[in-house]
């Protein structure tokens, strides 16, 4: 019988020091009559001045999980918190402090100007300097005359740009680096880079698992009700050891090995090193969905 770690409230309260987001006991099914489950008594919690990485594969309930975060969906039960207040009750405050990114946006036939001084004003920390400085990363000219004609690589770097500078505590993104080009997808991470605060809290669910493993610092890995990792990167780096080119008699002994062009990615045990190694994000995904014994094991000892 396999051993998953399951997030409940205590275990929440032990490992989440500050949390800016609860996700209290939900449960959320699509459909009426039979709904079919996605989440059955999940719990997570989210902490302040974080960017998370949210792992999971198609069908999993990453966006989903998004959307009942936000309070667009509603769960069937228990109940997820910002700052203490219930996302359901769409407290005007509470609404101010979160902004979600989704994966598909339809633009309206505004100026970006007309754009920033109507959605603007819902968010009482936007600063529409901050939006020219962030559309100045992106390499967007801010005199765009009509939204609905930008690529859709455009429109999310230029959602993106107003979206961080609307200053709220919580952002929330859905594959923000579909669309985006080779240069835009490095831009996205200098955004993301520059724009962190102790503060600010940001939760990146996508499966271009290479194009964020360098700007977060808290790995989650979902499959519905479970939440088989969650772990910050310097910890996970601690424990575990990331090899790109690893011969044959490593991948023999190893936790998780995949062939490549010059030999094999690796997951090993770090113990007997002194150096860390960096992260290798999709590597840690699929020895996560691979291992999940042995993954368990490393990082919850208690439970194996």
């Amino acid at each position: 019988m396999q051993k998953y770690k399951i997030m409940n409230n205590e275990t929440m309260n032990n490992t989440v020091n500050n949390p800016i987001m609860r996700v209290e006991r939900i449960a959320f099914g699509y459909g009426w009559l039979k709904p079919k489950p996605v989440f059955s008594d999940f719990s997570l919690a989210l902490e302040r001045g974080k960017v998370y990485g949210l792992l999971g594969l198609n069908g999993a309930g990453k966006s989903t999980l998004i959307y009942l975060m936000a309070g667009l969906l509603t769960p069937k039960e228990g109940r997820v918190t910002v700052n203490g207040d219930c996302v359901r009750d769409r407290r005007p405050s509470t609404l101010a402090d979160v902004y979600v990114v989704p994966e598909e946006l339809e633009m309206p036939r505004l100026s970006l100007r007309e754009f920033a001084t109507l959605n603007g004003a819902l968010y009482p920390r936007f600063s529409y300097d901050d939006m020219l400085h962030n559309l100045e990363i992106f390499d967007i000219d801010p005199g765009i005359k009509s939204l609905s004609s930008l690529s859709m690589g455009q429109k999310k770097k230029v959602l993106m740009s107003f979206a961080f500078a609307t200053h709220t505590s919580l952002m929330l993104m859905d594959e923000p680096t579909n669309g985006l080009d080779i240069p835009g997808k490095s831009q996205f991470r200098r955004l993301v880079a520059s724009q962190m605060t102790d503060d600010r809290t940001i939760l990146i669910s996508t499966h271009q698992v290479r194009d964020i493993d360098r700007c977060i610092d808290h790995v989650l890995i979902i499959d519905h009700s479970r939440v088989l990792l969650d772990q910050s990167v310097a910890s996970i780096t601690a424990k575990l050891r990331f090899v790109e080119n690893g011969t044959a008699a490593q991948a023999a002994t190893a936790i998780f090995s995949q062939p490549s062009v010059m030999g094999y990615s690796l997951v090993l045990p770090a113990g007997g090193y002194d150096d860390e190694t960096q992260l290798n994000l999709e590597s840690l995904f699929n020895a996560t969905l691979s291992c999940r014994d042995r993954i368990s094991s490393i990082f919850n000892p208690e439970n194996a």
